[in-house]
């Protein structure tokens, strides 16, 4: 069934995110075969592959999604790809695109290898006891755009702009100093698990001997604790058309700024730096007049294609796929 005729008889898009630190010697060989295949389903999204491995999140009609999924799966290295997934109404990307990149998260340190050196995994029911242990230092590694709408109670706020930016902070930060020659116990956590795999590999090979991360992340944390029982506390930023989810993986009501990309923060919408489609007070100063008319151009037309009942390929109303920050999985 095409996309036109699967979008009229069936409302419901899937969202398949995934990713898996493997050894891919031949990742660059990888590239055309696949999107090849995705456009062959009319999935869209992104895919990063790297020698480290696959991060990805894709989007389109289930049958499709499955194929794709099941392509991935046919080969040995990728037989025990886990996938999360969501629905939406409409299609949350745009355009198919498949990257090669160095790294499928970027952290920019050279040997930090998660398939050998990955902290321990705690599953999301065991994950209150073990922060509640007050010789445990909690660190949340999500830059600090995520962090600001949502995070676990007591979690250190790294404030990073970037994953990248991580290192630089381990070193310097006074709650990570060893006492009496012990480095503390560490737990980690991230949206969907990958930058966690990174970080407590980046921490094991800088000499942290306890190390813990939350499996499956906040959403599998979200979707698993019952909010009685939930030391999480806000809504957590998604790197799709959802923006933000709650307790049960429900839609969060945060919006976001197209200009930045970035969710729009309590009260911004009623601020005179804030503009549809082009900027919010966090981002106004840092764009310039080209840039902003550049972005009042994309939405007039968008306005223009959705009164004609059209899709825009620049569509304001999707975010960004964001997958080598970790939004996907």
């Amino acid at each position: 069934m095409s996309e036109a005729k699967y979008a009229m008889s069936n409302p419901m898009y899937l969202t398949a995110a995934f990713y898996k630190f493997v050894e891919l010697a031949d990742f660059e060989d990888r590239k055309a075969p696949l999107l090849a295949l995705c456009e062959q389903h009319h999935v869209k999204g992104t895919i990063l592959l790297a020698r480290e491995g696959i991060n990805s999140t894709i989007a389109g009609a289930p049958h499709d999604i499955h194929a794709v999924l099941a392509y991935l799966r046919s080969d040995p290295l990728l037989a025990d790809l886990q996938h999360k997934e969501s629905y939406a109404d409409r299609p949350p990307f745009n355009r198919m695109k498949v990257r090669l990149k160095r790294e499928i998260v970027t952290m920019g340190v050279p040997g930090v290898d998660p398939t050998r050196m990955a902290g321990t995994y705690v599953k999301p029911e065991d994950w209150n006891a073990l922060i509640a242990d007050p010789d445990v230092v909690l660190v949340d590694t999500r830059n600090d755009y995520e962090v600001a709408i949502g995070t676990f109670t007591g979690a250190i706020d790294p404030h990073i702009r970037t994953f990248g930016e991580l290192p630089a902070w381990v070193e310097q930060a006074e709650q990570l100093r060893a006492t009496n020659g012990k480095k503390p116990k560490v737990a980690m956590f991230c949206t969907g698990g990958i930058r966690c795999e990174k970080s407590t590999a980046y921490m094991r090979a800088q000499g942290y001997d306890e190390v813990y991360h939350l499996e499956g992340g906040i959403l599998k944390y979200l979707e698993t604790v019952p909010p009685e029982q939930s030391q999480w506390a806000g809504t957590c930023f998604v790197f799709d058309e959802r923006v933000s989810v709650d307790h049960g993986l429900v839609q969060g009501t945060h919006k976001l700024c197209r200009g930045c990309r970035m969710p729009l923060e309590d009260g911004a919408q009623e601020s005179p730096l804030f503009e549809l489609g082009v900027s919010c007070p966090r981002c106004h100063a840092s764009t310039s007049e080209t840039q902003k008319r550049r972005a009042r151009e994309r939405q007039r037309q968008w306005e223009l294609a959705k009164a004609r009942g059209q899709a825009h390929i620049g569509d304001p109303a999707s975010p960004k796929t964001a997958t080598a920050s970790d939004g996907a999985p």
